[in-house]
């Protein structure tokens, strides 16, 4: 039987490769991540929506930050949080609460298509004399929509794929919107 005199030895370089090659994936790993990291925060665009409306016996406010982050130059996706209460002092008042998740396609420079699905929680009181009318319920939202693009604000239309009149808490499937991102 032959016996493998190279055998400490290259068990010995095997060793070292190993060692080297996972200190160096690791310290680059880490490297990596912490750019990461970084470049995150750094490319995080906050923006988002706000309305007030007011008139005699009536106030409306509505409060909607969301966040996107660029995955590169033509896709973005992000989140965003919407509260808004609106009070009409002798026929009803409304609170709605919810989440929303959003992505952004730019096929070219000025044209922005989205992608928006939209959770609400609608809670409702119809002050009718003498019993008051209370509705509470959950409203899904999936939006398509186009919009022009000039710097950081976008002007378009979104669509309601699950539009329905009658459970809707929006009059119409096709609402306008503006997106500010900074």
């Amino acid at each position: 039987m032959k016996k493998n005199v190279f055998g400490p030895i290259l068990n010995s370089k095997v060793i070292f490769t190993l060692a080297f090659a996972f200190h160096f994936s690791v310290s680059h790993s880490q490297s990596i991540a912490k750019n990461t990291s970084n470049d995150f925060w750094k490319q995080l665009q906050y923006g988002g929506g706000f309305g007030l409306n007011f008139g005699t016996g009536y106030t409306e406010i509505t409060l909607a930050p969301s966040a996107i982050y660029p995955l590169n130059n033509y896709m973005s996706v992000g989140a965003g949080l919407v509260g808004s209460f609106t009070n009409s002092k002798q026929f009803y008042t409304t609170g709605v609460v919810g989440v929303s998740v959003i992505s952004l396609f730019n096929p070219i420079n000025n044209i922005q298509l989205s992608a928006e699905i939209e959770q609400l929680r609608v809670n409702t009181e119809l002050k009718m004399i003498p019993n008051p009318v209370i509705n509470n319920y959950w409203n899904t939202g999936l939006y398509v929509g186009a919009g022009y693009r000039k710097g950081n604000v976008t002007l378009g239309a979104r669509y309601n794929l699950l539009f329905d009149k009658d459970k809707s808490m929006y009059s119409d499937a096709l609402m306008p919107f503006v997106r500010l991102y900074f």
